[in-house]
């Protein structure tokens, strides 16, 4: 069930993670040229709402999977 604390976790994971890994995949791609922040920018505007979908629709499966691999573990 999509709450309003999922909601809110999925917009401040997807900030996050989007800046995070499109700062690094565009920096690997194409290095510190002059309009770097205005390419990563354009590359992070598509990320962040496909982030958030993705973490809506993963989090169940992943908190059961977890928690699965956790009972194992012990």
């Amino acid at each position: 069930m999509i709450s309003l604390p999922n909601i809110i976790f999925a917009l401040v994971m997807g900030l996050l993670m989007s800046l995070s890994i499109t700062l690094a995949a565009t920096f690997v791609r194409i290095g510190a040229i002059e309009n770097f922040f205005s390419i990563w920018l354009e590359v992070w505007l598509v990320a962040y709402p496909i982030a958030i979908v993705c973490i809506l629709i993963y989090k169940p499966f992943a908190s059961k999977l977890t928690e699965k691999i956790v009972k194992k573990i012990k």
